[in-house]
């Protein structure tokens, strides 16, 4: 009966956790230098479990999701459960640690996801509520948290955003076809998933050939995600992006950065500026924008996401220098031909290091997402 009971309560946690990581997804990219955590406070009064109290990080970073599910609580928390996606601060500021907070509340058991890479709080948070008496346990659903945590993980341990290369591929391995700009390769559904992508990220990044070819404007045009638009980027070493382009005439409504090196052309850098447009300075290694101190500085300025998503250069780029974290391919149904570019990557060869997570169909169109280990 015990082994049955525990089963039972394996079931349940795994099940109240899932749902915490759902409702952390509401606010990816959107905290700013925390983590979207999301927390859920269950009780059980004899009549089964009811989820009590909700909280996911808020816009900015804080309150942390452990405050705000306990805030909706009040003191129906004293005695329950509280599911965690990640482990619970440890470190003071003005406010208290989380971990304090669920002790003062009176929870009694704590159900955790993902364990925090912070050197402030790994292992630090468990050690609080354990040593409150309260119970502890580890590791539910652990590599759906990690996955969905995966931009602050690698801004933890590795000090920069993680980078998710993400393109469309014809039925042949092509991304275009030369001469032509951008091209439709996906469907509409398809496309609508990568908005949905775009809108849990930090940064969109292009090189300043697609940027020029395809003009294109990298917001999230689906209904109720608009202003989920985040930052675009253009490695544009020598400042070429025309003012005219879509990119820079809407770079008062969503932040538009060039990352650009000090031989860029000053009168083309003054007129993007005063069309909104800022400038990240960069380094230039064997004449290309230095990648590697590029995501450094995006990670110090609180990016945990960017998504690559043009062209085969930039794609290339990445990859060569092992910057790339997650692979994300949309494949179309129909080929094009001997005229295509070849795109740089594709299920046939994947990095080592990289592991198949997730597979889909959108319509008519194929998805396959890899990651690699952080």
């Amino acid at each position: 009966m015990a082994s049955s009971s525990a089963s039972e309560q394996d079931g349940i946690d795994r099940r109240y956790m899932a749902a915490a990581l759902r409702l952390s997804r509401k606010h990816l990219g959107l905290t700013s230098t925390n983590p979207a955590v999301g927390t859920l406070i269950v009780r059980d009064d004899g009549n089964g479990p009811v989820i009590v109290g909700r909280g996911v990080t808020a816009i900015g970073g804080r309150p942390h999701a452990e405050a705000e599910a306990l805030a909706e609580a009040g003191e129906l928390a004293r005695g329950a459960t509280a599911y965690v996606t990640l482990e619970p601060c440890a470190h003071h500021g003005r406010t208290p640690p989380c971990a304090n907070a669920l002790v003062t509340a009176g929870i009694t058991r704590v159900v955790g996801a993902a364990s925090d890479p912070d050197p402030r709080v790994s292992g630090k948070g468990y050690a609080i509520l354990r040593g409150a008496g309260i119970e502890v346990k580890e590791g539910v659903l652990a590599r759906e948290a990690a996955d969905q945590l995966a931009g602050y993980m690698n801004r933890s341990m590795r000090k920069r955003p993680e980078v998710i290369l993400k393109l469309a591929l014809s039925a042949d391995g092509m991304i275009g076809r030369r001469g032509e700009g951008q091209i439709g390769i996906t469907g509409e559904i398809a496309r609508r998933q990568v908005h949905v992508m775009r809108a849990e990220c930090d940064a969109i990044l292009i090189g300043i050939g697609t940027a020029i070819a395809d003009d294109p404007e990298l917001t999230v045009r689906l209904p109720g995600l608009r202003t989920r638009s985040p930052a675009r980027i253009v490695l544009d070493r020598l400042a070429r992006l025309p003012a005219t382009s879509k990119l820079a005439r809407s770079a008062g409504d969503v932040p538009m950065l060039v990352a650009a090196c000090s031989e860029g052309h000053a009168a083309k850098r003054a007129e993007l500026e005063r069309a909104g447009v800022k400038f990240l300075a960069t380094e230039t290694y064997d004449g290309r924008v230095a990648l590697p101190e590029l995501l450094e500085d995006l990670g110090n300025q609180g990016m945990s996401r960017i998504i690559v998503e043009g062209g085969a250069d930039t794609a290339r780029a990445f990859l060569d220098e092992g910057l790339v974290d997650r692979i994300a391919l949309f494949y179309g149904p129909e080929a094009i031909g001997a005229d295509g570019i070849a795109a740089p990557i594709g299920r046939d060869h994947i990095p080592a290091g990289f592991e198949l997570v997730r597979e889909a169909r959108f319509g008519e169109d194929s998805f396959a997402e890899w990651i690699r280990e952080i």
